[in-house]
């Protein structure tokens, strides 16, 4: 089974942290020269120290705030044909659907999908030249079963799945692969902050939040960043080149759904 990465050129966004971090540093073992895509400099290039360069592998990194009105411009720099891309886009703010804003989907619709857009449309060109690519992004669960208290998550997650299909069905015929991951619950910055707001409204200490999520998940705990990205990598590496437009949950089983 052919998994390496060697010689491929690799994107991956919200990477100084989580998984997009965990994906950075497989990609890299993998021999696949990367790309990290964050807003924090600094972070950046401490990331940039930690990748791999055994195999001849050239790193580079792009400072750029989703939210920034500058975004496309600044992703218009990205000039290598690139092979990979890994759309990977911190959540909404949790809380119910009724109580958020219209500026909150506003928001939340520019920085995941308009953002997949444009990050798509600056490589795909080139993916189609070299009859392959591998578009991959990370959305949640909840594209299967919404979560309670994710309301602008849920929704906008949904709209980004069935974005990444119509894509599939698209880019199929270049040699290109769409496929989403559906993480549960990770020990990631993002699980921190739910877990306190779970904790703030429930009037419950954060041990217990915690033991009652661990318990909806047959595995009886919380994943680790790279778990998801090991799946990411297989699902960018040649072997995976027959599987497309599906959404691979990586949850310990917690999905009740097919």
């Amino acid at each position: 089974m052919n998994l390496s990465l060697k010689n491929k050129n690799a994107i991956v966004c919200g990477s100084t942290q989580g998984i997009g971090k965990a994906t950075a540093i497989e990609f890299a073992n993998q021999g696949a020269n990367v790309t990290l895509i964050a807003r924090n400099n600094t972070v950046l290039k401490e990331v940039l120290s930690l990748l791999d360069t055994s195999k001849g592998q050239i790193h580079d990194f792009l400072c750029v705030d989703f939210s920034d009105k500058s975004f496309k411009e600044k992703i218009q720099s990205l000039t290598l044909p690139y092979d990979i891309l890994v759309n990977n886009t911190g959540g909404p703010a949790s809380g119910p659907i009724v109580n958020a804003s219209t500026d909150e989907f506003i928001n939340a619709f520019n920085m995941h999908l308009i953002n997949n857009q444009i990050l798509v449309q600056q490589v795909v060109e080139g993916m189609k030249k070299n009859n392959f690519g591998r578009i991959i992004n990370v959305l949640s669960t909840s594209v299967k079963a919404p979560i309670n208290g994710l309301g602008v998550s849920n929704t906008i997650r949904a709209a980004v799945a069935n974005w990444a299909k119509t894509l599939s069905l698209e880019l199929g015929v270049y040699g290109i692969t769409v496929n989403n991951i559906l993480p549960g619950f990770t020990n990631t910055n993002r699980l921190v902050s739910i877990i306190n707001k779970k904790a703030e409204v429930q009037g419950k200490t954060n041990f217990e939040i915690e033991q009652i999520m661990k318990s909806s998940v047959p595995a009886k705990r919380f994943g680790e960043a790279s778990e998801v990205a090991n799946a990411i990598v297989f699902l960018s590496s040649p072997a995976a080149s027959y599987i497309n437009g599906v959404n691979l949950p990586v949850d310990g089983g917690r999905t009740a759904s097919l």
